[in-house]
């Protein structure tokens, strides 16, 4: 029975569920990999005493540990190599299928653009073609966007995060004079005067370039860009302290989590009704008019929320004062 439980303790299994389980690092020791014990002290599986580990505890020696460290980096050059390959082999392959460039016969080319120049205004309500195009005809695509900001922001967090239950003294202590929060209340004068002027405006400008982005040039990403430029320069001119008056953490992960939940639901609907050749019940509008353009308006509103808490909360983090 103790052989038995000392294999489970040593197998790959355990290993990966603590893994998982967030309880073993796996590279923490150098990828050490231990050597199940017999019970005769001379065999190991019935291989010779000579590849037997030089201790009794199980362990291997430390050139065999080079030796599986240098073989798996290898390995893993080697399949690095094979899927860039086979990546550029794919991208050739269809490459080599499409069609010819410039051909005016071509229908390839011209059926998609024709449609959206001609029937886009007529059938999503956006006078601009681009947003129309972007926010209905390819809304998937833009919503594949917004969580690739959402996961992006999550990978930075999870890069940052330092476990201070196993931090020592001086990495604490490291983290402490890296602080930004060390240096505040911000006391110039002439930023915090400026940015009294120039935040409102920012703000406003970036709200009008979200709400006409299916009237004109704009939409929710460069709108999305000028809002979390306001919140950089609030943040830059009165610190953190302020900022986490009306905008936290916790409000970033809920206005991230709603909009992106929001803009799911929306195309899904929209999505099934297309493709049952059902009637929509979202009535476009007046082209023209600030409230039109069907799901457009409030698309636009959720991806200008996500940009502008992505960029506010990318600045945030690297200038090692959390959110």
């Amino acid at each position: 029975m103790s052989r038995q439980r000392d294999d489970y303790e040593n197998s790959w299994w355990k290993k990966f569920k603590g893994w998982v389980d967030g309880e073993v690092d796996l590279l923490a020791e150098g990828m050490e990999i231990r050597v199940p014990k017999t019970q005769e002290e001379g065999e190991w599986d019935g291989k010779p005493k000579a590849l037997m580990s030089a201790d009794k505890m199980g362990k291997m020696t430390d050139s065999q540990k080079r030796r599986g460290i240098r073989w798996f980096r290898r390995f893993y050059q080697v399949m690095s190599v094979f899927l860039c390959l086979s990546i550029i082999f794919v991208l050739l392959w269809t490459v080599a299928y499409l069609p010819a460039f410039g051909n005016a016969g071509n229908p390839d080319n011209n059926e998609v653009s024709a449609r959206y120049i001609e029937k886009g205004l007529q059938e999503t309500g956006a006078i601009n073609i681009v947003t129309g195009m972007i926010l209905d005809y390819r809304a998937f695509d833009t919503f594949g966007e917004s969580c690739v900001l959402f996961i992006a922001s999550c990978c930075v967090l999870v890069l940052l995060r330092i476990d201070e239950g196993k931090a020592g003294e001086k990495a604490r202590k490291r983290l402490a004079e890296s602080d930004d929060r060390l240096f505040e209340p911000k006391n110039d004068v002439i930023l915090q005067k400026c940015a009294c002027i120039l935040v409102p405006l920012i703000l406003v400008f970036g709200i009008y370039i979200v709400l006409n982005g299916h009237l004109s040039p704009g939409g929710g990403f460069s709108g999305g860009a000028v809002l979390g430029s306001g919140l950089i320069f609030y943040l830059n001119a009165f610190g953190f302290r302020k900022t986490e008056r009306f905008f936290t953490e916790k409000v970033y992960r809920r206005i991230t989590l709603c909009a992106l939940t929001f803009y799911c639901l929306a195309k899904s609907y929209s999505f099934f009704t297309g493709a049952n050749h059902l009637e929509s019940k979202i009535p476009l509008g007046t082209p023209g008019a600030i409230v039109s353009s069907g799901l457009i308006l409030p698309l636009n509103i959720c991806v200008g929320l996500v940009v502008a808490c992505t960029m506010y909360a990318f600045y945030a983090l690297f200038r090692k004062g959390g959110m």
